[in-house]
Formats: C-alpha cells, structure tokens, sequence
C-alpha cells in the first residue's frame, strides 16, 4: 500500500499553485485577490478531519482480507471538509495475461488510472451538462428536438414520444428507451448496427422507443449516448476535446481523459480490465471483437467499437487523486479554487430525487430508500448521491457529512464463471468490495 503518493500528491502542489496564484502580487498598495472557494488540502490525521484511526484501519483490512482471498485490486479516496483523510492502493493493478496468470502481478498505485464505465456519465457528460445549464446554454425543460432536429416520431414508430421528450426525461432514465441496443453487435443491433462513431450518432436519434416515456425508470446507456450527442451539438466540440479543455484542464487534472493511448499514456499505466477483451472468456464473439486482455482502452463495447472511445455514457479514465477534486467541485458548490465550472443551484436541481422514482435524480443516483443500500450502505446521509461503474467504479457524495468517496476497482479483471448457478459473471463480481457497501458502511463507522 501507498500513502498519498503520485497524483494525490500532484493534486495537492496543484492545489497550493491555485492558492498561490490566486494571492499574488498582494505587495503594497495593491488588493490581495481573493480565493473563492477551498481546495484539498491532507489532513495532519484522520481525527482532524472527524474520522477515527483505528476505523479507517478496518477499512484496509476488510480489502486487504479480499486482496488475498483473490480479488485483483483497488484504489480508494476519502476527504472530508475538504481534506483528504485517506487515499490507499491494493492489490494488483494486472495480474493476467489473457487466461494466463503473470509470473509477477503488477502492483496498484495511487496514480493508476482506471476506466471509469458508467461514472463518464457523471464526470463528462453530468458536469458538462451542469456547466451548460449554469451559463444558459441548455433549458432542462426543452424538448430533446430543439437541440437534435432529427430525434422525432416517425410514421413506422410502433411507440411514438420522442416529439414531446424533454431533457429532464433522459436525465430520469424514463425516457422509453431499452437498457442496450448493443449497436456494435449485428444479430442485436439489427438495422441499427454500427461500428463507425459518424454513423452511431445518427442511429442513436433513431433507436425506438421500448415502452412509454414516463411510465417507468429504465437505466439505459442510450440517454447518455444522446446527452453526449446534445452536449457537442451546443458547444461544437467532440465530447471528450470540450470536457477535457473546459472542466479539467483548468483545474490540473491531466489524468482524466478520453482515449488515453492516444494521448500520451502507456498500458502499464492502466488497470487492467477483462481478461480477453470484450469476449466473456470465449463466449460472446462479433465483428471486430477483441480478445486480449485490455489495458487502457474503454471496456465497454458501445464506447469502443461504436463511438471511437468517446461517449457520454463511458470511455473515460480517471484517478483517485484527479477525481477527489472533481468531488470537492461538488462539495464546494460548483468550484475550485480559481475556478468556476457551475453554481449550487444547478448542483441542487441535478441531485434533487425524482418525485417518481425516489433514487433517480438527474442522472445521479441518490440514497432515497432502502433498496439503493447496496451502493450507499446504511449509514449514509437520505441527501447523498453518486454514481457506480460496471467495471468496479463507486463514487459517493455526502454534502451532510460534507464527504465524498471514491472507491476504484478493477473487479472485472478476473476469470468467467462457466459453470454452475453464477455462470457468465465475474469472479470478482462475488466479492463483497466489489459491490461496494461494505466499504462504504465501514467507512461511515469509522466516522467519529
């Protein structure tokens, strides 16, 4: 294990050049420029910031005990008024060449990057859509047409709605659109198969309906695919070049990008994912499809093959020590530092709950009852929210407790079942940090 080492520490010398910068040129007769809002500093002990020593110690030795039983590896973050109370690796950031164990495992590091999955909802496209509704560029209550002229009903459509579908509806998963039309798969996708991102956008307007919008909440990756879809048409840019320019170059975040081997980065800087690319351990086969194990290239087929690495709804990478910031921007109240990517009000209206589906907000999910405690355990505060990722990713943010936890695994980096009543799962997938509440319960009573 690392004590904040690598990108927590870069984060923290970004932090002082922000205070920094921000008080310069204070000489004599000239006004010391303000910083509007806190940046991260390390808390001196865990006790500083609220939390008990011995508790966070159960924290690592509840991983750990999972670490040795076989569960590849983990990198978890923790602040709390505004300090970073703990930031730990375990494990193995790989430890499998295609079925095949390595002679050594790879150790995991605070600064290893990890792919994010279902969190790129949050960290791109929420926070760009947040940013866009705080400057005016985007009405939550307008139609989903008044941004994609051709997302319409058709004549042929067997379930019609898409005339009246607002923003809002997307951001509800209630929409009516089915959970994953795999449109990098030809005998599921249909006659909406693509593997070029040109083609996919167009298909995404005209994937059907599946049931009718507003009668119930389905998580689907195509709401996502369309909010990206929505964000490049107000701002112009591809989604991955807004993002990355506009949100997370201001703030120092070099480890949070799109198709990070294009960019500079090398696969041993990456957490490993599946063990045979995207084929379920020789089970699933399609166009195209890779089979060796992957190392910093999206896990999720829809983002790959589809959409060249780069959708609203996964394809991004991240650290523990990059997104402990973006964390804070939500904590603060929509800053950092110098910077100001949104206000509290548009926080507040993308984390209020669904007046008909309490865990569902604007695209954050939200403890509003019992049946969501496997993500946020039982201690949470009813006003947390966050967000997890099908390759082992959990964020959650608690402004009661003003707390935030990022919890990062590569659970998917284990064998397939084929036999007996888990088959088609991960192994990694049956192990009790891999489903996150228990570290999220012991963290919470590690609380004083």
């Amino acid at each position: 294990m690392k004590h904040m080492a690598g990108q927590a520490l870069s984060l923290l010398l970004a932090s002082a050049l922000l205070v920094s910068t921000a008080q310069a040129d204070a000489a004599p007769g000239k006004a010391q420029k303000p910083v509007p809002y806190p940046v991260l500093s390390t808390a001196g002990s865990p006790e500083e910031a609220g939390f008990s020593s011995r508790g966070l110690q159960r924290v690592d030795a509840l991983i750990e005990r999972e670490i040795a039983a076989g569960f590849p590896g983990a990198a978890l973050i923790i602040i709390k008024d505004g300090k970073i109370v703990k930031s730990e690796s375990y494990g193995y950031r790989q430890k499998f060449s295609g079925d095949t164990p390595l002679t050594e495992f790879s150790p995991m590091e605070t600064d290893t990057l990890f792919d994010l999955a279902s969190n790129t909802k949050m960290y791109a496209t929420n926070f760009a859509l947040q940013k866009l509704v705080s400057e005016g560029k985007l009405d939550l209550q307008a139609g989903v047409g008044e941004y994609l002229p051709e997302f319409r009903d058709t004549e042929s459509d067997r379930i019609k709605g898409k005339d009246a579908l607002r923003i809002v509806d997307i951001l509800h998963h209630s929409a009516g659109f089915m959970a994953d039309p795999q449109y990098h798969n030809p005998e599921v996708a249909g006659e909406l198969y693509s593997q070029d991102r040109d083609k996919t956008l167009g298909q995404i307007a005209r994937t059907p309906l599946a049931y009718r919008p507003g009668t119930r909440h389905v998580y689907s990756d195509v709401d996502y695919m369309l909010l990206g879809l929505i964000v490049e048409r107000i701002t112009g840019q591809r989604l991955d070049r807004y993002v990355e320019q506009t949100l997370y170059e201001p703030l120092g975040l070099g480890n949070t990008l799109f198709t990070p081997l294009q960019k500079g980065f090398e696969p041993a800087d990456f957490a490993a994912t599946e063990l045979r690319g995207n084929s379920r351990g020789g089970t699933v086969t399609f166009p195209n499809i890779r089979t060796k194990t992957l190392l910093g290239q999206v896990h999720d087929e829809k983002a790959f093959y589809s959409m060249a690495g780069v959708s609203g709804h996964a394809g991004l990478f991240s650290t523990t020590g990059d997104l402990a910031v973006l964390l804070q921007v939500m904590l603060n109240g929509g800053g950092y530092g110098n910077q100001r990517l949104f206000d509290r009000e548009t926080i507040d209206r993308f984390t209020a709950p669904s007046t008909s589906a309490p865990t569902y907000a604007l695209g954050w999910r939200v403890n509003g009852d019992e049946g969501i405690q496997w993500m946020f355990g039982p201690d949470a505060s009813a006003g947390a929210y966050g967000h997890t990722g099908w390759t082992g990713t959990l964020t959650v943010i608690d402004p009661e407790n003003n707390l935030g936890i990022v919890l990062l695994t590569n659970k998917k980096h284990s064998p397939v079942i084929k036999s007996g009543g888990n088959t088609g799962k991960f192994i990694g997938d049956l192990f009790s940090v891999g489903r996150y509440g228990s570290v999220v319960t012991a963290i919470y009573r590690a609380l004083l």
